[in-house]
């Protein structure tokens, strides 16, 4: 019994010896593949982290760049430092023979990165794309402003000045040191891309130049809320401005209060302004926000429709009409 006793201590202890070793070498190739290993990137590198990546998504990126050598070293290091949902979206640039310690503290920190996404929703207006861009740390909101107001544009043979109205929406990815002026061209270029291909035809055939059809795009653009109906609501402007009718669209008097109102009354309605389309007929003089591309082909692409009144009914939709009383009807149903 003593002897089966000390052979079964003996190979506990052997047991215990082959675990200790076996931590101890993984723990040195833990140590070396994090702060060791310097191989890569064997040259300067730059790679691009999607927005919503998620962190094996962005090892994968990294690993297939080169940038890191040993990606599970790579995934037990962020998570002993609890920095798996640290890493933000963007362009990072890494210079040669980093160890993966350092790779994951500059992509943490951002001391790599290089290029910001940012997303421009459909709809704001000029001041509100600076503001957007001011909080991405790209500059100030008003160096933006001043940009967007001073700058033109060739659009179609037509030059227009300030470019409300042209700055495309979408999601771009943009340098930290981005010129206001740089950011005005890319988003303007982007929505020379997305314009309609038959704009001046497509304008002359409803009697309008191409800045005015981007004009009607931007109203088009804060009156909508469902695609699908913003031919509707466009064929709705076009009927009026046919028959000399005023647009009578709340939209555009907003566009000249600094701040957005929530209710337009009646003082407001009384406001001399020519973005008070209840006042003056006609379009505004220049668009009253930056139309994404279902409002802009409404806009040269109307419905044909009989309607020249709308008004919200809550679901996302608005209900038309092609007389003052059926409106006054669905006024009634639908603003109780």
């Amino acid at each position: 019994m003593r002897d089966l006793y000390k052979s079964l201590f003996g190979a506990i202890v052997a047991l215990l010896v082959a675990v200790a070793f076996v931590t101890f070498a993984a723990a040195m190739w833990f140590k070396e593949s994090v702060y060791g290993d310097r191989t890569l990137p064997t040259n300067e590198t730059r790679i691009t982290i999607p927005r919503g990546a998620t962190f094996a998504e962005v090892t994968k990126i990294l690993s297939a760049r080169n940038v890191i050598a040993h990606p599970i070293a790579w995934r037990i290091l962020a998570r002993l430092r609890h920095d798996e949902g640290s890493v933000g979206a963007g362009e990072y640039r890494f210079a040669p023979h980093l160890a993966m310690d350092e790779v994951l503290r500059r992509l943490v920190d951002g001391g790599a990165q290089i290029s910001v996404w940012v997303t421009v929703p459909e709809g704001y207006m000029a001041r509100e794309v600076a503001s957007t861009l001011a909080t991405a740390k790209l500059g100030t909101a008003s160096a933006f402003r001043d940009a967007f107001t001073r700058d033109s544009l060739d659009v179609f043979g037509s030059r227009v000045r300030g470019l409300e109205g042209y700055l495309f929406p979408s999601t771009y990815l943009l340098p930290l040191d981005v010129t206001p002026e740089a950011v005005a061209k890319r988003m303007t270029e982007e929505f020379l891309r997305q314009i309609p291909a038959d704009a001046p035809a497509a304008a002359r055939a409803l009697h309008l130049s191409v800045p005015q059809a981007v004009v009607l795009a931007s109203l088009v653009e804060r009156e909508g809320k469902a695609d699908d109906e913003r031919p509707l609501i466009a064929s709705v402007m076009v009927n009026r401005l046919r028959v000399g009718m005023p647009l009578e669209v709340d939209a555009s008097i907003e566009y000249i209060f600094p701040k957005h109102k929530d209710v337009i009354t009646r003082a407001d309605l009384a406001i001399d302004s020519p973005y008070n389309t209840y006042l003056h007929g006609g379009l505004p003089p220049t668009p009253i926000a930056n139309p994404g591309k279902p409002s802009l082909d409404a806009a040269f692409h109307p419905a044909v429709s009989p309607y020249f009144y709308y008004v919200y009914r809550g679901d996302g939709h608005h209900a038309f009409a092609k007389t003052l009383a059926e409106h006054n009807a669905n006024v009634a149903r639908y603003l109780k």
